[in-house]
């Protein structure tokens, strides 16, 4: 492999619970030869550690802090942000200016003008413009002097996560540099239009020389937003199923516990787009029907998680359906072996926000779960009612509950649902066999999409 062909990866935050399937594609990727160097905007605390992040071996540049000002000492403007964070970064921009003048002079002048573009839409968009400069000099200082100095790990490519800041960065850095980019979209990044303003997505799909995208819904979203179909690449994510398979004696364990009521488990974190409140309404409803189950919702608790178990306790179930925290990779495997039933009513919210296809769903049906879920997205493209799951409309408890009912009542068809969607999982979803189709197109050799 030539030495230029290692990969910078931009990351908001390296290790982020909520995102083990960018861990997990790091490490495949490293698997399969390619060299990464990791820049991340954030240092995670807190976060749970799962076993994939050991087997990581890229180095990790974690960027210098972008200061915001206490508005009570009059840092809400952006001119008292330059005069805390423009001096903090002269050494950078100063050694950048002297290697290549042109290049830091457009690249500024790019983020000013996506800043005035904001400024005239009426957003306050100078600062995190101004920002993301910032954070692209110090990943482009980096570069540059790796190959001034001829490491054997100069990077000759940049690949951002989510299409929005991590992507902007990137586009700023390739200016700086003269790397080529390319960033993977996901699902709000590229639904919410907070997040790419105006014309920015279609700035970005034009400037990267390739972009992935993890469902065929996605890929089409962005083909409508004039994205070049040929430079579109869909590749489903998937999971190591190394990690998350069921040996045939494990599957339907959850069925095995005499006395003891169904488990209907779902996982994610607590924000809106999981559908966690129609979940638990759907668990209500079928409790007065006389249908006993127990619940249990696993994941990174935040603010919507209060208002989740405010819901539960005015519906009497504090004894019924449990929140518990994010937990690693490992002990999750344990806990989808308990379950009888895998629900995750997903639905779009008003900002647009969505999910594509939730990798807990797919973890799921390869531990040998059925699942119930919605119609939104790509989860369609894994989750065909009938046939590998149940899907009802979102925002639909009544619905919700209906299917569920049907599959605790039946476990004959449980245990059908559950075998036909560990087959869809290894036609499609096996991250070591998809992460193949990525490092092709990283490495410069075309491949479809």
């Amino acid at each position: 492999m030539d030495r230029k062909r290692t990969i910078g990866y931009l990351l908001k935050g390296f290790g982020r619970t909520s995102e083990t399937f960018i861990s997990t594609e790091m490490a495949l990727l490293e698997e399969v030869g390619l060299r990464l160097h990791v820049f991340s905007f954030l240092r995670l605390e807190g976060q749970a550690a799962h076993g994939v992040h050991q087997r990581i071996r890229a180095e990790v540049t974690y960027l210098p802090e972008v200061i915001t000002p206490s508005r009570e000492k009059g840092g809400g403007g952006i001119l008292a942000w330059m005069r805390v964070n423009w001096p903090r970064f002269a050494t950078i921009r100063r050694a950048l200016w002297r290697r290549h003048p042109w290049r830091y002079l457009r690249t500024l002048l790019a983020a000013l003008r996506l800043g005035l573009d904001g400024l005239r839409r009426g957003e306050p968009a100078m600062r995190a413009s101004l920002k993301e400069f910032l954070q692209a000099c110090a990943i482009a200082e980096v570069i540059l002097d790796e190959s001034a100095r001829g490491s054997e790990r100069e990077i000759g490519h940049l690949h951002a996560h989510f299409a929005h800041t991590a992507t902007t960065v990137a586009m700023h850095t390739a200016r700086l540099t003269g790397l080529p980019f390319s960033f993977t979209a996901h699902a709000k990044d590229i639904y919410r239009v907070d997040m790419n303003p105006g014309d920015l997505l279609r700035r970005k799909m034009a400037a990267a020389r390739f972009i992935v995208t993890c469902t065929e819904a996605n890929r089409a979203h962005l083909i409508a937003q004039g994205g070049d179909p040929t430079r579109i690449h869909r590749i489903y994510h998937g999971v190591d199923l190394t990690l998350f398979r069921a040996a045939p004696a494990e599957v339907g364990k959850g069925e095995e516990r005499p006395g003891e009521p169904p488990l209907v488990l779902s996982v994610g974190r607590f924000v809106e787009k999981k559908g966690f409140p129609d979940l638990v309404e759907a668990i209500r409803r079928l409790r007065e029907a006389g249908i006993d189950c127990r619940a249990l919702i696993v994941g990174g608790l935040t603010p919507h998680a209060e208002t989740v178990r405010a819901q539960i306790g005015e519906a009497g179930l504090d004894e019924v359906v449990t929140l518990q925290h994010a937990v690693p990779q490992e002990e999750l495997r344990t806990i989808y072996q308990r379950a009888s039933l895998f629900v995750l009513p997903c639905v779009i919210t008003d900002d647009g926000d969505r999910d594509g296809i939730p990798n807990v769903m797919v973890e799921a049906l390869a531990m040998g779960l059925p699942v119930v879920s919605t119609r939104i997205s790509g989860i369609p493209e894994l989750v065909e009612d009938g046939v590998t799951g149940r899907l009802v409309a979102p925002g639909d408890p009544a619905a919700l509950a209906q299917a569920m009912r049907e599959l605790l009542e039946d476990p004959a068809e449980r245990r059908r649902l559950a075998d036909a969607g560990r087959a869809r999982v290894d036609d499609l979803f096996d991250a070591s066999r998809n992460v193949q189709a990525l490092q092709r197109l990283l490495e410069g050799q075309d491949t479809q999409r």
